[in-house]
């Protein structure tokens, strides 16, 4: 004997079934013979743990390469939250808020692990696996790139050296040739790029174009202005996007700046990151002054970005 909710569960199945076409006994059939979900199955635990492939002996270059793939996998969780953002047809104040929320919560715990790589890994380890890693760099993650376009306008990602001359209108790929990252393996003076860059582009070029096409006119900033004024005010966002703003561009690359300077200045190596950049004066905020949403911020505040840290 069936009973009622069993009833009204198999009415809701065949319902969606009809819907899309699909014949609702071979789907039930389906079931009977479909094996009990697993937690290993639904994770893909062994998958995963078998992601890690050192290129050396040393114990601590697992620490390093497990803690960068748990970097990326919040890198997704944060693009999956932006997504949901840009790309909602009505946004309430209330959604927008408690998505930054969430996405600020991701950088937070990203701030806040960078003592599992500058304190849990022995410097005079580090110092030898890195030379194996030459000439990657995390500098080459394209997911985090990919924060940076979908949550301001490109202009506020140009080199800061070059801001006041470039046209806001222009293509996508004079934008891309003057973003502040290019700062990192590019001689200036000559026009000269390093492997660094010239890789990642080979890699990465196509679809960074397309990306930041997407997302020109719905960013995070864009969602922002076209909301209605009064939305515009609400204290509890803009709170939420100011906290966003301040944690991905000064607390979060200084957690990461601070970790890289112990072991690249503590080393007996070139003082140069592993992909060869000028790992200052592209990481620390007061040089490139990277601001998503410089209009909420004040005069004093915009003058004095990232000097306070």
């Amino acid at each position: 004997m069936i009973d009622e909710t069993t009833n009204q569960l198999i009415h809701a199945l065949d319902e969606k079934f009809h819907g899309m076409k699909q014949n609702t006994a071979t789907h039930l059939e389906g079931l009977l013979w479909a094996k009990p979900i697993t937690y290993w199955d639904y994770i893909q635990t062994d998958a995963l743990l078998n992601l890690q492939t050192q290129r050396t002996l040393l114990p601590d270059e697992m620490v390093f390469i497990m803690y960068h793939q748990v970097n990326e996998l919040l890198f997704k969780m944060i693009l999956w939250e932006i997504d949901q953002v840009c790309h909602a047809s009505e946004l309430t104040t209330a959604f927008f808020t408690e998505k930054l929320r969430r996405i600020s919560r991701y950088f937070d715990m990203l701030t806040t692990s960078f003592d599992i790589m500058r304190d849990g890994m022995e410097v005079e380890q580090y110092m030898k696996f890195r030379n194996t890693l030459t000439p990657a760099s995390g500098f080459q993650s394209a997911q985090y790139r990919k924060i940076e376009f979908a949550s301001t306008d490109l202009i506020n990602l140009i080199d800061y050296r070059f801001r006041e001359t470039i046209d806001r209108n222009t293509s996508y790929r004079n934008a891309l040739e003057h973003l502040y990252w290019q700062a990192a393996g590019k001689d200036h003076k000559t026009g000269q790029k390093n492997y660094l860059i010239q890789a990642f582009e080979e890699k990465y070029d196509a679809e960074f174009l397309r990306f930041m096409e997407e997302y020109n006119t719905i960013n995070i900033w864009q969602k922002f202005k076209q909301l209605p004024k009064e939305d515009q005010q609400n204290q509890e966002l803009v709170a939420a996007m100011r906290h966003y703003d301040r944690t991905v561009n000064i607390t979060w690359v200084m957690g990461h700046y601070n970790a890289a300077r112990k072991y690249i200045e503590s080393g007996q190596g070139s003082g140069e990151a592993t992909g060869g950049s000028d790992w200052k004066k592209y990481m620390h905020p007061k040089y490139q002054r990277r601001i998503f949403f410089p209009e909420l911020w004040s005069a004093d505040e915009l003058k004095n970005w990232g000097e306070d840290c």
